[in-house]
């Protein structure tokens, strides 16, 4: 029996629905061969850079998983323990180093280190020391792993994407931030704790900076295809928008309580990188809202700026954006949005 393409049911000829969907992100290499053998690397062990790799291995996304930390002690005793859970878990190599060439060939480096804030330091400050951090990580980072995709952790993550794009010289597909992805599923969470229903049946983004001036797309929140707004109009449910805002103020303080109550966020933050990590390595093609080169799009100005945007995403990177319905509204607080980020970008020399 012959395949067939789904096109075929839309008439002669078929209608190019996935290229009025999307915004392609062009590729000028052609996709690396399949491969058996998949190498993750995580750069900083502190408790996000452990849960990614924990969540890694328990999901069994890599063959092997490359360690390093500037910490030799903490690093071998990391390697050591995760090492022990050998017979609880799938196969997988684990190596750790200091030295990046113990990054050499892997598929995705992904990054969470960064420099912590000490008390009375201003945000700027902090920022530049963590480009300055990154001047040592990123380049060996791509010189031993040139094929490699990056995906980025550490905040401010927006403007970090965009600092280890400048400086890895790779494509801009190649270079991801995590961005709005954790903050979507902390989106759907209330959502769906607020209508009583199972989070995976909700679709609702958050895009722009991961931080305050992130945007909630309320136009286009569904359950199971039923739009929420639009079907509450119809039935004439009135709703108080102090309502809406209250629950993306919950969104952006999330992390905020988390680590009040808790020092620090960790298990979420390395489900979402792990499902980043999934759709990536396995070519699931799955839209995820992530930090991408959005220069161009949804008039969007100013110069280079990585924000979050619903993006699909395959083995060789960023595949392309969609075309998500916005309101005016929406798109104006997205471009306020991107200004933001610009700002602060336009006080770092890289």
């Amino acid at each position: 029996m012959e395949n067939s393409s789904s096109a075929s049911y839309f008439g002669p000829g078929g209608l190019d629905i996935a290229g009025a969907f999307f915004t392609p992100i062009q590729h000028p290499i052609p996709p690396p061969s399949t491969k058996r053998h998949t190498k993750i690397s995580v750069i900083g062990l502190g408790n996000v850079g452990m849960a990614i790799a924990q969540t890694i291995l328990t999901q069994d996304l890599a063959d092997e998983l490359a360690l390093v930390d500037a910490i030799p002690d903490k690093l071998r005793g990391e390697m050591l323990d995760l090492q022990h859970a050998a017979a609880f878990l799938p196969r997988t190599k684990i190596v750790a180093s200091v030295d990046y060439s113990v990054t050499a060939g892997s598929d995705l480096c992904i990054v969470t280190a960064g420099a912590r804030q000490v008390s009375g330091e201003s945000r700027l400050n902090l920022l530049h020391r963590n480009v300055a951090l990154f001047r040592k990580i990123i380049p060996p980072l791509a010189e031993y792993s040139p094929e490699t995709i990056l995906l980025i952790v550490s905040n401010p993550v927006d403007v970090l994407t965009y600092v280890a794009w400048k400086l890895s010289g790779l494509p801009s597909y190649r270079v991801i931030g995590s961005g709005t992805n954790l903050d979507s599923s902390r989106f759907r969470f209330l959502i769906a704790d607020h209508l009583d229903v199972n989070a995976q049946d909700v679709e609702a983004c958050i895009i722009g900076e991961h931080g305050d001036s992130s945007v909630a797309l309320w136009s286009s929140i569904s359950v199971r295809g039923v739009p929420i707004l639009s079907f509450l109009d119809k039935r004439q449910i009135t709703y108080e928008k102090e309502t809406l805002e209250n629950i993306h103020k919950a969104v952006i303080n999330g992390a905020y309580e988390v680590i009040k109550l808790k020092g620090y966020t960790s298990w979420a933050i390395g489900y979402s990188v792990a499902s980043l990590a999934r759709s990536i390595l396995r070519d699931q093609r799955r839209i995820h809202p992530v930090s991408v080169l959005a220069k161009g799009l949804h008039d969007i100005d100013g110069g280079d700026v990585f924000l979050s945007l619903p993006a699909l995403l395959g083995r060789t990177g960023v595949l392309a954006t969609t075309h998500v319905h916005m309101t005016e509204e929406e798109a104006g607080h997205l471009r306020k949005s991107a200004k933001t980020i610009l700002e602060v970008q336009s006080q770092l020399e890289v």
